[in-house]
């Protein structure tokens, strides 16, 4: 070994460099798995709704998700195993390493566009300040990933990296801001969609806590990265927070396509309330729409995926006249047997 090589060797910190890389690929590997059992778990509980524009896009964040884990799982395999002990290979930053930031970029504008799309969607027939003002603040972003792009790719060794690492920070706090105001833009349009019942608005209350709470995640770990970048500049700490944040992202849409399975009123639920409306006096004049009703209702509007048609929801009571012929003859005999005890 040269005199050179010896006295790159104490100024290699390997435990906050490429151990701390090592560490970020495993959580990555976990949260790719859990990733996995999310996008199986979608399509078993859609598999009868057929193509959908949902379903071409769970199929490409996945794609481009495996590639991003393949391309740290080389980065790592590059550094630790192909050119272990050779130390001025360390000091290079690899392709798979450019090109994993850059699927790391694309996963995530990806996912505040579908928030976006959605954001659309859920304010249809109300005011469209809100998606549109989204749209301009995420094009402005997406020049700033541009940018961040280009100097990532006019850095050839890690020591390159500290002359644009304002790139970085203008990067991850603009991928902050957006989350923040995708999730407080989400809540507002729960909060105004209150019907006045007490299960639709229990579900909204879940809604908007769910939303806040990943919203909150992703905004955190990218607040972290941006820490930890500002704060650690010369170790890659930041960057093994980075691998495990677009798998946060790809968790956290996946999980908000489930929730209308998760939060799907109970058989149980269904059936205490037709027991008791089976054994109420029944006014034939009058027909009024049940909590449960109203809660599918709702399910339908602010659940329901983009492509189907959207119905708001009404805070009126359904009135109608009751002609069916069931309902009548039901009338006739509550009439000849008398009011039930």
């Amino acid at each position: 070994m040269s005199s050179s090589t010896q006295d790159l060797v104490p100024q290699l910190q390997l435990g906050t460099t490429y151990g701390a890389l090592f560490i970020g690929v495993t959580v990555a590997a976990v949260l790719f798995g859990l990733g996995n059992i999310q996008t199986f778990f979608y399509f078993q509980s859609h598999k009868d709704t057929g193509i959908s524009f949902h379903k071409l896009a769970v199929i490409l964040l996945w794609i481009l998700d495996a590639l991003h884990m393949s391309l740290i799982v080389h980065c790592i395999y590059y550094y630790l195993v192909t050119n272990f002990g050779n130390i001025s290979a360390l000091t290079e930053i690899v392709w798979s390493f450019k090109l994993q930031i850059v699927v790391d970029v694309l996963i995530i504008h990806a996912i505040h566009l579908l928030y976006v799309y959605r954001i659309w969607i859920v304010g249809k027939g109300r005011s469209r300040a809100i998606p549109i003002t989204l749209g301009i603040i995420k094009i402005m972003g997406s020049g700033v990933a541009i940018i961040f792009i280009l100097a990532l790719y006019r850095c050839h060794v890690f020591a390159d990296l500290l002359r644009t690492e304002w790139t970085t920070y203008m990067a991850l706090g603009t991928i902050a801001f957006m989350d923040v105001v995708i999730a407080l833009s989400l809540c507002y349009l729960l909060a105004t969609a209150r019907t006045g019942f007490s299960s639709t608005d229990s579900l909204i209350t879940k809604l908007m806590v769910y939303i806040i709470n990943t919203g909150s995640l992703t905004s955190i770990c990218s607040i972290i990265t941006l820490i930890t970048c500002a704060v650690m500049p010369r170790n890659f700490i930041f960057l093994s927070v980075e691998f495990s944040l677009v798998k946060l992202y790809v968790n956290s849409f996946l999980a908000l396509l489930n929730a209308p399975h998760y939060l799907k009123p109970t058989a149980d639920t269904d059936n205490s309330y037709q027991f008791q409306n089976r054994h109420g006096v029944y006014h034939p004049e009058l027909h009024i729409r049940s909590q449960g009703e109203e809660l599918k209702a709702f399910r339908k509007d602010v659940l329901k995926h983009p492509d189907d048609e959207v119905v708001h929801p009404t805070r009126s009571v359904v009135v109608s006249s009751c002609v069916a012929s069931d309902e009548k003859d039901w009338i006739s005999r509550f009439r000849h047997s008398g009011p039930l005890k």
